[in-house]
C-alpha cells in the first residue's frame, strides 16, 4: 500500500529538526553574563577604565566577526563585514545603555549583522564558536539582524523600514514608562533617504517620540561612495523633518560619543527626537591618521604603493567602513577621498585572504591596559538575564467580560429589514474594547477615523494611546508593528485605513511580518490588527480604479503569519470579529465593507444570526434545505446573496444549502467535510478579484479549487474575473454587473 506523500508533513519534520539543532530558539533563554550597564543620566564622562574596557570589547568583537566571515569563506560565501565592523564600537556602547524595558534599541542597516552577533557574543549572550561556525548557516545566527538573547526583537529587513518602526516602539513604551523611555536606532547613510525613513522622521517630530537615531556615516554604499549615489548632505533634510541633528566627531571615539548621547538622552525626555551624525574631520594628513590608529607603517606602505604622499590632506570619516580590518579600512579611506587604490567593502569578505595575517594587524591587538580592563570585567559576578519569546498566536490577549458583552447588545443594530453598514458594528466594538482596556489599546489613524469608525474608541483613549498621521499610510503599518513590540503586555494595536491603501502604499507593514522572528525561531506576524475598510467593490460610486479588489488575495498571501483573517458579513458579525481578535494574541487582518448590508437572521427564529456574546466561528450555516447535495458559500459580505439564492432555489424544488464564510483559516477538515456533504457541487461567491481558470484562480475561489484538486466535485466561482471595465454605480448594481448576485448564483447552482 502506497503512503500518501505530504510536502507539508515533510517541511514540518525539517522544521522540528532545525529547531532541535538550535540552542537559542526557545520559549525562554536564560543568559549568565558579566554586568555591563552605564547610567547615562548620572555619568558625565567615561573613565579611563571604561574606555579601555570598551576598546578591548571592540577588538574582541572585531576579531570574532573576522573569524566568522573567514569561516563563511570556506563555503565560498561573503558577507557585509565592512559595515559589520563599522557597527561594533557604537553598538557596544548602546548595549550598555539599554535595559529592554524603558530603554531599547534596534538596527536599521540590518545587513551589518556580523557586528551585531559578535558584539552580543563578547558580552556573553552568544557562544563564540557558535557564531563563528554557523553565521549565515542554520537558524541561530542568520545573515540579517534577528532576535537572539540580549538582542533586539525588531528583526531587520529592507533599508529605511526600522526608522518608523523604532518611532512606534518609542511611542508605545512612552505610554507605559513615561519620560524614562528611550529608543536608540542605528542606521546607515543610505537608508535615511527612503520614503519610509523620511516619513518616519516626520512622525517622530510630529508625535514627539523619545527616539535617537545614530547614523553610521561611512560614505560607502554597495556600488560606490554615498556622494556619488545621492550627493546630498543628510543634515538639512533630516532637520527639515523636525529631527534635531547632533554632530559628533566620530562613532569610534566613545568618549566624545558618550557626551553626544547624554545630550540626546536629555532631549528625548522632552520628546525631542534626535539624529547623531559623525562629521569626521577634514584636512587631516595621512600621516596623522597613521599615528591616530597606530598604523603608520601599514598606511605609509599602502600610500606609496598607490603613489600617494603621506602629507596628503584627506577627510577622515567619523565612521570607518571595515574598521580595524587592514588593508580594507585603508582602501575604504582612499575610496571616499577619491584616491588611487580606493575600494568599497560594503560586501566585505575573507575569500582568498590570510586570516592569521589579518588578525596580526596592529588595530586588532590588545594593549596591556585593555587586557587588564577586560579581565576585571569578566571576573565580575555574573548576572542572569532572561529572554522570553512573544506569546504564541491565539494566546489570551484582551478578553471582554461577559457582563460588558451583554450590555453591548443594546448598541447593535436589530434585524427587521433595514440594511446598515457593517461599520456600525466596528464602531461599537472598538469603543467597547477601549472602555474595557483603555491602557492597553492603541489606535493609529491617517485622517480617516470617521470613515473607518475607530473614532468612538479615540474619544475614550488617552492621547498617548492614539496617533494621528495625516495621510502617511506608508509608515503607519510599520509604526503599528513597533507599538506592538514596545512591551510584552497584552494589547490591541489597530491601524485602520481604506483597503486600497493597504494594497498599495501601506504594504510594507505586512511585509515586515515575513521577517519578524520570534525567539521560538518562527517568523510570525505581530500582535497588531490591520483594519482594511471599504473592501471589494462596496465603495460607493467612486471610479473603479480606486477600489480594493485584491483584499482577499492580500490576506491569503499573509495567512502563514496571521492568527486570523476576518471577513464579517454584517454589522453584528463585525462586532463579534473585533471582540474575538481583541481576545487573541497575534496578527489579524480585518476586512470591512463600506456600504449597507442586511442583518443576517436565523430563518426559524428570525433573530439575528449573531448576538453580542456569540463566539466567532469560521463558518455559519445560513440555510439547511432537506436533501441538499449542493451548497453556496458566500465569503463575508456576499453571504446574503447565498441565502437569497438558496431560498429561491428551494421554491423551485432545488435543494442547495447556504453558508457564510467568516474568515480564514478555516478549521481543520472544514473543506473536506463540505466536499463530502455536497458531492453534487459547490458555488463560491466573493466580492473580490478571482481571475479565471485559464489565467489562474485567486481569492477564496482559488483556495477552494486547490483543496478540491483530485476530487470529482463540480465547482463554480462567482467574483470579479476582469476588473478592467466597469460602470460607476452603487455596490448592488456593480455586483449585478459582475455576476455577484442571486440570479447568477441560482444559474450557477443549476449548472453544477
Amino acid at each position: 500500500m502506497k503512503t500518501k506523500f505530504s510536502p507539508d508533513t515533510l517541511q514540518q519534520k525539517h522544521n522540528q529538526s532545525l529547531l532541535a539543532e538550535s540552542i537559542y530558539m526557545r520559549r525562554e533563554v536564560v543568559s549568565s553574563v558579566p554586568p555591563l550597564h552605564l547610567d547615562i543620566d548620572q555619568i558625565a564622562r567615561l573613565s579611563a577604565d571604561d574606555i579601555h574596557l570598551f576598546e578591548a570589547l571592540q577588538i574582541d568583537a572585531a576579531r570574532l566577526a573576522i573569524e566568522s566571515v573567514a569561516s563563511l569563506s570556506k563555503i565560498n560565501e561573503v558577507d557585509h563585514m565592512g559595515g559589520g565592523l563599522d557597527l561594533i564600537p557604537p553598538l557596544l556602547l548602546t548595549l550598555s545603555l539599554v535595559n529592554r524595558a524603558a530603554r531599547d534599541f534596534t538596527i536599521e542597516n540590518a545587513h551589518t549583522s556580523v557586528g551585531y552577533f559578535s558584539a552580543l557574543s563578547v558580552l556573553g549572550y552568544l557562544d563564540r564558536k557558535r557564531v563563528i561556525d554557523t553565521f549565515r548557516r542554520g537558524l541561530d545566527i542568520p545573515g540579517h539582524v534577528s532576535w537572539v538573547p540580549g538582542g533586539t526583537q525588531l528583526n531587520g529587513g529592507r533599508l529605511g523600514v526600522m526608522i518608523p518602526t523604532a518611532v512606534g516602539q518609542a511611542l508605545g513604551k512612552r505610554a507605559t514608562y513615561g519620560s524614562d523611555t528611550w529608543v536608540l536606532c542605528h542606521c546607515g547613510d543610505a537608508g535615511w533617504i527612503s520614503g519610509h525613513a523620511l516619513n518616519g522622521f516626520h512622525a517622530a517630530h510630529l508625535l514627539k517620540a523619545p527616539v535617537t537615531f545614530i547614523m553610521h556615516r561611512n560614505g560607502i554604499q554597495l556600488s560606490g561612495t554615498t556622494e556619488k549615489m545621492t550627493g546630498r548632505d543628510p543634515r538639512p533634510v533630516i532637520e527639515a523633518m523636525g529631527v534635531q541633528v547632533l554632530e559628533t566627531p566620530s562613532l569610534y571615539d566613545i568618549s566624545t560619543l558618550w557626551k553626544t548621547l547624554r545630550e540626546a538622552r536629555a532631549l528625548a525626555k522632552d520628546g525631542i527626537p534626535t539624529m547623531v551624525i559623525p562629521t569626521g574631520k577634514s584636512d587631516v594628513l595621512l600621516s596623522q591618521i597613521g599615528e591616530r590608529f597606530g598604523i603608520s607603517a601599514e598606511l605609509s606602505a599602502f600610500a606609496a604603493k598607490n603613489g600617494v604622499k603621506m602629507d596628503k590632506p584627506v577627510w577622515l570619516p567619523g565612521c570607518l567602513m571595515s574598521y580595524r580590518d587592514l588593508p580594507s579600512m585603508m582602501e575604504c579611506l582612499f575610496l571616499v577621498n577619491g584616491l588611487p587604490g580606493g575600494k568599497a567593502h560594503h560586501d566585505g569578505h575573507m575569500k582568498g585572504r590570510d586570516l592569521d595575517a589579518l588578525l596580526a594587524n596592529p588595530m586588532l591587538q590588545f594593549s596591556k591596559k585593555q587586557e587588564e580592563a577586560l579581565a576585571r570585567w569578566r571576573a565580575l559576578p555574573p548576572v542572569s538575564v532572561t529572554t522570553t519569546a512573544r506569546p504564541a498566536p491565539g494566546a489570551e490577549n484582551l478578553a471582554i467580560p461577559a457582563e460588558a458583552l451583554a450590555k453591548a447588545e443594546a448598541a447593535l443594530p436589530p434585524s427587521g429589514g433595514k440594511w446598515i453598514t457593517p461599520r456600525a458594528g466596528v464602531a461599537a466594538a472598538y469603543e467597547l474594547v477601549a472602555k474595557t482596556h483603555p491602557s492597553a489599546m492603541f489606535v493609529l489613524d491617517c485622517d480617516l477615523a470617521p470613515s473607518t469608525k475607530v473614532d468612538l474608541a479615540q474619544k475614550v483613549l488617552d492621547s498617548s494611546h492614539q496617533f494621528q498621521l495625516s495621510i502617511e499610510e506608508q509608515i503607519a503599518t510599520m509604526m503599528a508593528n513597533g507599538v506592538a513590540m514596545s512591551t510584552p503586555d497584552p494589547k490591541l494595536v489597530v491601524f485602520a485605513t481604506f483597503a486600497a491603501f493597504f494594497e498599495g502604499i501601506a504594504r510594507e507593514g505586512l511585509e515586515m511580518w515575513r521577517y519578524q522572528r520570534n525567539l521560538t525561531g518562527a517568523n510570525e506576524g505581530l500582535n497588531v490588527t490591520f483594519h482594511l475598510s471599504h473592501v471589494g467593490s462596496c465603495t460607493g460610486r467612486d471610479h473603479f480604479s480606486g477600489w480594493s479588489l485584491d483584499w482577499i488575495n492580500l490576506a491569503i498571501g499573509y495567512l502563514p503569519y496571521l492568527d486570523r483573517f476576518y471577513a464579517p458579513a454584517d454589522a453584528r458579525a463585525a462586532f463579534v470579529a473585533i471582540c474575538d481578535l481583541a481576545s487573541r494574541n497575534g496578527a489579524h487582518i480585518l476586512g470591512i465593507p463600506r456600504d449597507n448590508l442586511p442583518i443576517l437572521v436565523d430563518p426559524a427564529t428570525k433573530k439575528p444570526l449573531w448576538s453580542s456574546d456569540s463566539p466567532w466561528t469560521d463558518v455559519n450555516q445560513l440555510r439547511a434545505q432537506p436533501g441538499a447535495r449542493k451548497a453556496l458559500l458566500g465569503f463575508g459580505s456576499t453571504a446574503f446573496v447565498a441565502a437569497e439564492a438558496s431560498d429561491k432555489l428551494a421554491a423551485e424544488g432545488i435543494a442547495a444549502d447556504a453558508w457564510v464564510v467568516n474568515g480564514l483559516p478555516l478549521d481543520d477538515g472544514r473543506l473536506e467535510a463540505l466536499f463530502k456533504q455536497y458531492p453534487d457541487g459547490i458555488v463560491t461567491i466573493e466580492d473580490g478579484l478571482i481571475g479565471t481558470p485559464e489565467k489562474g484562480l485567486r481569492g477564496f475561489a482559488g483556495l477552494v479549487c486547490g483543496a478540491a484538486h483530485g476530487r470529482k466535485i463540480p465547482l463554480i466561482h462567482l467574483g470579479i474575473t476582469d476588473p478592467r471595465i466597469a460602470p460607476s454605480e452603487g455596490h448592488l448594481e456593480l455586483w449585478q454587473y459582475f455576476g455577484i448576485d442571486a440570479p447568477s448564483a441560482i444559474a450557477a447552482a443549476k449548472a453544477l
